[in-house]
C-alpha cells in the first residue's frame, strides 16, 4: 500500500486515476477545487478542496502531511489549465493565470512534499505533447503549450538536484485524450483514447516508471500531436 497524491481529481484523467489507485488498496490524497461524491465516499481517499493557483491554500496539504501521512510515495501533478486564444489577444494576466496552475503549482506542491519523499519515491507531471520542442503546435495555445514546456525543464532540473536522495522526477507528455477539457477547447474532436485508458497507463508508470527513467520527458501519444 502506497501513499499517492494526485491533483486535478474532480474529473477526467485525475478522477479515473484516483479511483484506480484507491480501488487497488493505495491511500490517495485527491486535490482539486471541486470534490466528487465517489471519491469522498471511498475509504482509501482523502479529498482536499484546494485552488492550486493560490499558493496559500497549499497550507492544508502541508498540514495533512505533517499530521497524518508523514510519507509520500508518489505525486502525480495532473491538474492543468488551458487557454485557447490568439496570441495577440493573450494578456500577461492570461499567461500568469495559466502558469500559476501549470507551472507554479507543480513547483509549490513538490516543495511541500520534499520532506516526505524518500528513496524510491516518484514525482510524475502530466504535460502535453504540445509542450515538447519540435512537436506539431496548435495556434492559440501560446500560454498553455509554453507552460507545459516549462515543467519539462523544471523536471530535468529536479531530477538532477535530488538524484542523490533517490527521488525520481519524470514528465508524461500526452497526446489527445477524450476528456472534458479537450471537449471544451475543441468541441466535436474525438480523441483515440479515453480518460480511463490513459489513467491506466499513468497508474502503471507511476508505480514502476522510475525504475527505468529519471529526468525524462516521455511522449505518450498515438496522434500528432
Amino acid at each position: 500500500m502506497k501513499n499517492i497524491i494526485i491533483t486535478g481529481t474532480s474529473r477526467g484523467i485525475g478522477y479515473e486515476l484516483a479511483l484506480q489507485f484507491a480501488n487497488a488498496g493505495h491511500k490517495v490524497l485527491a486535490i482539486s477545487r471541486k470534490t466528487t461524491q465517489a471519491l469522498l465516499e471511498h475509504q482509501n481517499v482523502t479529498c482536499l478542496s484546494v485552488d492550486l493557483a493560490d499558493e496559500s491554500q497549499l497550507d492544508t496539504v502541508s498540514d495533512f502531511l505533517s499530521s497524518t501521512w508523514k510519507k509520500v510515495d508518489a505525486v502525480v501533478h495532473n491538474a492543468g489549465a488551458l487557454l485557447l486564444k490568439p496570441f495577440a489577444e493573450t494578456t500577461q494576466a492570461d499567461f500568469e493565470s495559466i502558469y500559476k496552475v501549470n507551472v507554479f503549482a507543480v513547483a509549490n506542491l513538490t516543495r511541500i512534499c520534499l520532506p516526505y519523499l524518500e528513496k524510491g519515491s516518484h514525482v510524475v507531471t502530466i504535460s502535453s505533447i504540445g509542450g515538447v520542442r519540435g512537436s506539431l503546435k496548435f495556434a492559440g495555445l501560446a500560454a498553455y503549450s509554453s507552460s507545459k514546456g516549462a515543467v519539462g525543464t523544471l523536471t530535468e532540473l529536479l531530477a538532477e538536484e535530488y538524484k542523490e536522495k533517490g527521488v525520481s522526477f519524470n514528465v508524461l507528455a500526452l497526446g489527445s485524450v477524450q476528456t472534458e477539457m479537450l471537449n471544451e477547447a475543441f468541441p466535436g474532436y474525438q480523441a483515440p483514447i479515453s480518460a480511463e485508458g490513459m489513467a491506466t497507463y499513468i497508474y502503471d508508470f507511476t508505480l514502476s516508471g522510475n525504475k527505468y527513467f529519471n529526468g525524462k520527458v516521455l511522449e505518450v501519444s498515438s496522434t500528432n500531436p
